[in-house]
């Protein structure tokens, strides 16, 4: 659902806009989190493994 270029968003698309927007604004804060950390930079093992990595740590970060 999006709009024509010179409309408005009707009520119900900036209700799904704003319920959107609130469900990524922490997936989006925790990866720039992880981004900003020098070991996952300079990691070297596998994909896998960093995935199960990055969840302990932000699992960590949530209960500081």
């Amino acid at each position: 659902m999006g709009r024509l270029p010179g409309q408005d968003l009707t009520t119900t698309q900036r209700t799904i806009n704003r319920a959107l927007s609130a469900a990524r604004a922490p997936v989006e804060r925790s990866i720039a989190r992880l981004k900003s950390w020098q070991i996952f930079r300079r990691a070297r093992c596998s994909p896998n493994r960093m995935t199960v990595i990055a969840a302990a740590v932000l699992t960590l970060e949530r209960q500081r």
